[in-house]
C-alpha cells in the first residue's frame, strides 16, 4: 500500500484529480434511489411551535455543530484539488457544520501534497474535522493521517467494490477486521468505520462495534457509484456489471439502528433535500453527510453556490421538523417514520421490524 517508487505516487496523485472529474460526471448522470423515496415523516397539522425556535444544534466528538451535516470525504492528493478542500472547509466553519477531508493515502506518501488536507484545518481551526484513510492502514499511518490535520476523528474507509473495480487496486482484504481493532486501541480521537457508497449490513455493523468502534457510516447505494468511476477511468463498460451489489442508504441506516447497539450513526449516500435528512435523523442517524451533491454545487455554483445550497438544506430541515412537531434534533428522532415500497420489502425479507 505504501509504495516510496516515483511513479506509484505520481499514479496515485494522477487518481486522486480523476476521481473528481469522473465523480462529477456520474452525479449529474446518477439516476440511482438511496431509498427514502419510499421513507414517509408523519404530518402534524398542529404543531404549536414557532419556526424561529427550532434548534438544530447538536454536540460531535466534543464540538458543538449548528446542523447535524456533515461534508463528507471528498479529495485531496494533488495540487490542483486544493482549492476544493480550501472552499469545503470555509463552508463548512462558516455555516458550523462537520467536514471529512479525502483519502489521505497520497500525502502520507508525498510529504508535498499534505497541504491539500492541512488547507481544511487552517480554513476551519476550530470546526469538526475527520481525517479518512482505508481500514488497512498501518496504525502508525493512521496516527499521522490524524496529525496532520489536527483531526477529531478519523474514518476508516471500507472500498472493497471500488478496489475490485479499480484496474490497480487492492485484492487482499484478509485481516481489515483485526487492522481496524489496532487502530482502535491505539488511536487517540474517535474511529468511525465508514463504507463507501454500497451500505453496511448489520451483520457487518455487529463485527464492527464488536471491535470496539463506536461510531460508523453506513454510506449506502444511492449516492456516487465508484464502481461506475472506475469503469469511466478504465473505459470498461460499466452496463450490466454489479447492478445488484450494495444495500440502499436507507436499508443500511434502518438496520444498523435495529441493532439498539450504542453507536453513533452516520448515514450518507445519496442526499440532496433537507426533507431527507429530516428522515434519516428520525431514523436514528446522528449525522447526514453529503459529498456528491455539494461538489456538483460548488463546481455549479462556487462557493457562494455551496453556501446558499447549505443554508437552504438547513432552513428545509427546520421547516421539516416543524411540520412533523420537532422542536429539536432528539424530539425528531422519536417522530414515527412509515416506511414503503422497496425498502419495506426489503427489511421484510431481512427479517427487520419496521
Amino acid at each position: 500500500m505504501y509504495n516510496d517508487d516515483k511513479k506509484s505516487k505520481i499514479v496515485r496523485q494522477n487518481r486522486k484529480k480523476e476521481h473528481i472529474e469522473f465523480a462529477l460526471k456520474a452525479a449529474a448522470e446518477s439516476n440511482g434511489s438511496n431509498g427514502f423515496s419510499d421513507v414517509h415523516l408523519l404530518y402534524e397539522a398542529l404543531p404549536e411551535l414557532n419556526l424561529d425556535e427550532i434548534d438544530t444544534t447538536l454536540c460531535f466528538l466534543g464540538k458543538r455543530l449548528n446542523a447535524p451535516l456533515l461534508i463528507n470525504a471528498m479529495t485531496g492528493g494533488h495540487p490542483e484539488v486544493k482549492y476544493i478542500n480550501r472552499s469545503l472547509a470555509k463552508v463548512a466553519a462558516r455555516a458550523g457544520i462537520a467536514m471529512a477531508v479525502g483519502s489521505q493515502i497520497a500525502g502520507l506518501e508525498d510529504p508535498d501534497v499534505q497541504d491539500t488536507y492541512k488547507v481544511a484545518r487552517d480554513e476551519n481551526p476550530n470546526g469538526v474535522l475527520l481525517a479518512n484513510v482505508s481500514a488497512l492502514t498501518p496504525s502508525v499511518m493512521v496516527k499521522k493521517a490524524i496529525e496532520m490535520i489536527g483531526a477529531d476523528g478519523v474514518q476508516l474507509h471500507l472500498n472493497v467494490a471500488q478496489e475490485l473495480a479499480m484496474t490497480e487496486g487492492d485484492r487482499n482484504f484478509k485481516g481489515t477486521l483485526a487492522n481496524i481493532e489496532r487502530i482502535v486501541s491505539f488511536s487517540n480521537v474517535p474511529v468511525i468505520v465508514k463504507e463507501v457508497g454500497f451500505g453496511l449490513s448489520r451483520e457487518t455493523i455487529k463485527k464492527i462495534y464488536d471491535a470496539g468502534v463506536h461510531y460508523i457510516d453506513v454510506a449506502g447505494k444511492g449516492g456516487i457509484d465508484f464502481i461506475k468511476i472506475e469503469c469511466m477511468r478504465s473505459g470498461q463498460d460499466y452496463l450490466g456489471n454489479y447492478q445488484n451489489i450494495g444495500i440502499s442508504t436507507a436499508a443500511s441506516l434502518i438496520g444498523a439502528h435495529s441493532l439498539n447497539l450504542p453507536l453513533g450513526i452516520i448515514a450518507s449516500g445519496g442526499f440532496r433535500g433537507g426533507s431527507d435528512v429530516a428522515s434519516a435523523l428520525a431514523l436514528g442517524a446522528e449525522l447526514v453527510g453529503i459529498a456528491g451533491h455539494f461538489l456538483q454545487v460548488l463546481f455549479q455554483g462556487a462557493e457562494y453556490g455551496l453556501n446558499e445550497r447549505v443554508d437552504r438544506i438547513i432552513d428545509n430541515l427546520r421547516r421539516t421538523m416543524l411540520m412533523v412537531g420537532a422542536s429539536n434534533l432528539k424530539e425528531l428522532a422519536g417522530k414515527p417514520v412509515i416506511i414503503t415500497g422497496s425498502t419495506a420489502e426489503w427489511l421484510n425479507w431481512r427479517g427487520i421490524d419496521i
